[in-house]
């Protein structure tokens, strides 16, 4: 008689049956798993040694990792950085004293600077090979030594195309079970885009998708059941990781490269994110002042508004706000000179011995500064053109810090080059002549 109380073995999911088995089945990755490559070569010589696979997850690094471990002939042992202690890695080192291993740890970025000296103790002395898996910027994320000795291969999200092919994977293992899972091409490229080149959270959609539907050995996929599919699909957004940054690095190049549909959709990429839209707007001040500044001043204007109106308003009317700023900045005129300005202002303050400041120029609100020498200036006020020759800074040339970008457009900058020069007969120092 059957144990009622006896556990049944739990199914697997369908992106882990259908892990590659070599890295000949890996789809994608065609640069880290070339022939001639770094992990081919390494694998034909018999010689690994410490792999760093980086990359956004559900790109296949555990996959690659198992292939490589199959390939190579030895035992594959896995660690989460999270739950291995010390303890853990030593006993593997005495395992693979009796019996060749190849350890991979997943978010070895996790790992604290004991874990992976023992680490690099076991694969520099060739005790065993090592591969670890990280979602984080390994340069940034893992202890120096740990880099220093690892090859570092850069995996990246798989194209729509590739994320196909996972699908089409997918598609024939549930045929050959037995069940047709018909899925027109429009929604399977719908699953390969929304998936974000993680082909875990594709195969993750299809499998919701294509089981649990009772009797029958065909299932047709619907617009419908796609919808219910994605009603709470989690965000595919890491606020805290290279993604971030790379986003938002992309949103301030689009706006200071004057597109408006690259601004908007890196905007939208930060917003359905779940960026803080204070942080978002504290980037268009920013770039307000940076890459518009004087060709616009009222660029600012907006990106301050802007910044006072989200922490009063916040989502979702918030995006209408921030979209608003942004594309100011992106359709405006574009001017660098007041950031490279200050910063060679800085350069120079921090590297050249300090100027002193000129007799005529400095305090005189108190008694007894005439006696000191502190006398001589002039107000450009009492001059009808409200401007007259005066040093104000002795020894300065004119244009060492401040170049005009005052193009063809009749910008602030370019009316107050023409102004200035009308004023004092002398030419504003120009980046562009």
């Amino acid at each position: 008689m059957k144990d009622l109380f006896a556990a049944e073995p739990a199914s697997r999911p369908l992106a882990h049956l259908l892990r590659p088995q070599s890295l000949d089945e890996v789809i994608g990755q065609e640069k880290a798993v070339a022939p001639g490559g770094i992990l081919r070569r390494r694998i034909a010589a018999q010689q690994l040694g410490s792999i760093i696979l980086f990359g956004p997850p559900g790109i296949g690094k555990t996959s690659i990792a198992e292939a490589v471990g199959r390939e190579l002939g030895k035992e594959f042992r896995q660690l989460h950085a999270t739950r291995a202690g010390v303890k853990d890695i030593r006993a593997l080192a005495d395992e693979a004293a009796r019996t060749p291993l190849l350890i991979f740890v997943d978010e070895v970025h996790r790992f604290s600077a004991t874990q992976a000296d023992d680490l690099l103790a076991i694969s520099e002395n060739g005790t065993a090979d090592f591969i670890g898996a990280t979602t984080q910027n390994p340069y940034t994320s893992l202890p120096k030594a740990l880099i220093s000795r690892s090859t570092v291969v850069k995996l990246e999200p798989l194209s729509i195309e590739d994320m196909e092919k996972v699908l089409d994977r997918g598609l024939a293992h549930f045929a050959k079970a037995g069940l047709e899972v018909a899925l027109s091409p429009a929604h399977k490229r719908t699953i390969a885009g929304r998936s974000g080149g993680d082909a875990r959270a594709a195969l993750t959609v299809l499998e919701s998708l294509a089981i649990g539907h009772g009797s029958g050995n065909r299932v047709e996929i619907t617009d419908d059941m796609l919808a219910d599919a994605y009603e709470a699909a989690p965000v595919n957004h890491d606020r805290g990781g290279d993604q971030h940054y790379d986003i938002i690095s992309a949103f301030v190049k689009s706006m200071r490269g004057s597109d408006p549909d690259a601004t908007l959709y890196w905007l939208g990429r930060l917003i359905h994110g779940g960026e803080d839209p204070r942080y978002i707007a504290r980037r268009i001040m920013v770039h307000a002042s940076e890459d518009v500044g004087l060709a616009d001043n009222t660029a600012l204007q907006t990106a301050v508004a802007a910044a006072q109106a989200v922490e009063m308003i916040g989502y979702p009317e918030a995006r209408i706000i921030l979209a608003h700023a942004a594309l100011h900045v992106a359709r405006a005129p574009k001017s660098n000179s007041a950031c490279r300005g200050i910063n060679l202002a800085m350069q120079a303050v921090t590297s050249e011995p300090p100027a002193q400041v000129p007799l005529h120029l400095r305090d005189t609100h108190y008694a007894g500064a005439k006696k000191l020498g502190h006398e001589g200036y002039r107000s450009p006020h009492g001059d009808p053109r409200g401007w007259l020759e005066q040093a104000y800074a002795p020894g300065l040339e004119r244009g060492r810090f401040y170049q005009s970008d005052a193009r063809s457009a009749a910008t602030f900058e370019k009316r107050a080059d023409e102004f200035a020069q009308g004023l004092t007969g002398k030419p504003v120092a120009r980046t562009f002549e």
